[in-house]
């Protein structure tokens, strides 16, 4: 095994879940409005998914989304103060906890719609395709996306165009606060993709090395013969679907066997089996962390809250065909037409 690589992982992991901590308490202390979607548990499949594509590769994710923006883009500074709602976050603080984006790390949303994102990721890997450019395009979802429209004809159309998208079901078996088994009529996701057809796989999303070797074959596979697949990963979330969800769906033993297979603690354990790194080494990865999270709470707090001025902007409306510009004009402008 590569040190580095492990020890990378690693440490793209406990950046997640303190992060996630942290976001945690700042909700609770009133500094992050709206809803939060906490990633503790699932760390190992958007850190493994990651490690395992190219910079230039789309992503699109869901609206629990911060572990995928910091496997992908890292700044955790600009993914806090967009929690905070302030100028210097990712999304300008407009989109908050659901909305994260990053064009130039082409990071290309959380998105909020359950299923919508599907059809988009499927377009964006269209454009590569038409382009003749290389680029894969990972698309996360939870399992409840399943059962969505948008889920079936994003994948039709990956089907029948042959995109280069890999489909990444999170299923952490909860949708909302409603078990797997009332919502979905098969036991697997990945059966779904027979349907269309399309190459499907399960891999043990606790796991961020099986994780990373499974999406590495289906991003050369994807590359190489633009070829879509759905990838099913099985894990948990250690909380509940939100912030305003005390999870008392699931037994505390049910919690204890998954929280016994935290993929941080299994790769900490695999560490220590190969000799990589001993427990200082690791906590010292762990404190770093914290630190950081720290230090990006205080650049949260610092940054500006965005100015009132600024609250039409990038907001566009198309003229209905009363008007004789037919041209999409800024709501700003708009409005200041108006009152003239």
């Amino acid at each position: 095994m590569d040190k580095t690589l492990m020890l990378s992982l690693y440490r793209d992991m406990i950046r997640i879940r303190r992060f996630e901590e942290e976001a945690a308490r700042s909700y609770s202390r009133g500094k992050i409005g709206g809803f939060l979607h906490l990633y503790n548990g699932q760390e190992a499949v958007a850190v493994g998914a990651m490690s395992a594509v190219e910079p230039t590769d789309y992503i699109v994710a869901t609206y629990r989304d911060h572990g995928h923006y910091l496997a992908r883009v890292g700044d955790m500074n600009a993914a806090m103060a967009e929690l905070f709602g302030k100028v210097d976050g990712c999304a300008k603080g407009r989109g908050g906890s659901m909305h994260y984006f990053d064009v130039a790390k082409r990071f290309m949303g959380g998105h909020a719609i359950v299923g919508g994102h599907v059809p988009i990721a499927a377009g964006i890997a269209f454009a590569s395709k038409y382009r003749g450019e290389p680029d894969v395009t990972l698309c996360f979802f939870g399992e409840g996306t399943a059962n969505m429209g948008a889920f079936h004809e994003g994948l039709s159309l990956a089907s029948l165009w042959k995109l280069p998208v890999i489909f990444i079901c999170e299923n952490n078996l909860y949708s909302m606060g409603t078990p797997l088994y009332r919502t979905l009529s098969v036991e697997d996701v990945a059966v779904r993709a027979k349907g269309y057809p399309m190459a499907q796989e399960i891999v043990n999303g606790d796991d961020v090395l099986e994780v990373r070797e499974v999406i590495r074959h289906a991003a050369k596979r994807a590359r190489t013969e633009s070829l879509p697949i759905l990838i099913e990963a099985k894990t948990y979330r250690f909380r509940g679907h939100s912030m305003s969800d005390p999870a008392k769906y699931r037994t505390k033993e049910e919690v204890k066997e998954w929280m016994e297979r935290d993929p941080i603690r299994l790769l900490a354990e695999r560490i220590y089996a190969l000799g990589i790194a001993n427990e200082e080494q690791l906590k010292a990865i762990d404190e770093a962390a914290k630190q950081e999270v720290a230090g990006a709470v205080q650049f949260a707090d610092e940054s500006p809250s965005p100015d009132t001025d600024t609250l039409f902007d990038d907001i566009y409306y198309e003229p209905d065909h009363h008007e004789q510009d037919e041209k999409i004009v800024p709501l700003e402008k708009r409005r200041q037409q108006a009152s003239v």
